[in-house]
């Protein structure tokens, strides 16, 4: 197997049942790549998805993106290392993204609430790989030539359509926190609209066949980065006839290699 710079496709897509109300697409996501002098690139792969019954989730889940990649970007300005994170640190990232969301509500003379959104986030390292997770959605990474494994389940509340939101004190007190001491090679970060589609529910286990047909495109990129044009492309295939017989929702998908070939 041989290595490159990340490669990086993200997209998002206005769910059916959205369109058909004329709402917004409340899925936002942030794809950025940082230089550690200490540790060389630090990918950030982050996704959030606006509560549905929440008026101006779209900003929220705008807003949420920003902060959090903010907090990340000063953390490897200042020199720390992605392994010395921890749920103390995280939990500081996380109630600074509760705060600019009050901010903004206070601003607009909106509630909290208003602004409610999912998080999750991946940070790599050339060494170690840091996830969070609010809410549903879900990010896994490749365990092997032909398998996925999820790195948390989605967090569901009683019902398949019902999760938790950073805007809720009881959720910033049952994160999911996790760091691997190893390298990450490929992941694919995405919300609950795409889930139908990649997770068996029954089993618990991720359709690993799906995702070993979209990553061929994102290793093939000639350039490092983000991808405009693979981007777009993945943007139309979610919005396509064959994916939206499948969920109304909102989607976002992130997909990111280090992969050249195997």
């Amino acid at each position: 197997m041989e290595l490159q710079a990340w490669r990086i496709a993200g997209a998002s897509a206005v769910g059916t049942s959205h369109a058909k109300s004329n709402s917004p697409c409340q899925d936002a996501f942030r794809c950025a790549l940082f230089q550690s002098q200490e540790q060389g690139e630090i990918a950030l792969l982050m996704a959030c998805d606006g509560a549905g019954s929440a008026k101006f989730s779209d900003l929220g889940a705008e807003l949420a993106c920003r902060e959090f990649a903010s907090n990340l970007e000063l953390y490897v300005a200042d020199g720390h290392r992605i392994e010395a994170l921890d749920r103390v640190k995280m939990r500081e990232w996380l109630d600074n993204v509760v705060t600019a969301l009050n901010v903004r509500a206070a601003a607009d003379g909106e509630r909290l609430r208003d602004y409610a959104c999912t998080l999750l986030a991946a940070i790599l390292s050339p060494t170690h790989a840091v996830f969070v997770q609010v809410g549903d959605g879900a990010m896994i990474v490749r365990e092997g030539p032909e398998e996925w494994c999820y790195i948390f389940w989605p967090q569901h509340g009683e019902y398949i359509n019902t999760t938790c939101f950073i805007t809720e004190p009881d959720s910033l007190d049952n994160y999911e926190f996790t760091i691997v001491a190893n390298p990450v090679h490929e992941v694919a970060v995405f919300t609950d609209g795409i889930e139908p589609l990649v997770l068996q529910y029954s089993t618990n286990t991720v359709h690993s066949r799906w995702f070993n047909q979209m990553l061929p495109p994102v290793r093939a990129l000639p350039q490092a980065g983000f991808d405009e044009a693979l981007s777009q492309k993945l943007a139309t295939y979610l919005s396509s006839e064959a994916v939206c017989a499948r969920t109304d929702d909102d989607k976002t998908l992130l997909l990111a290699s280090r992969i050249k070939t195997f």
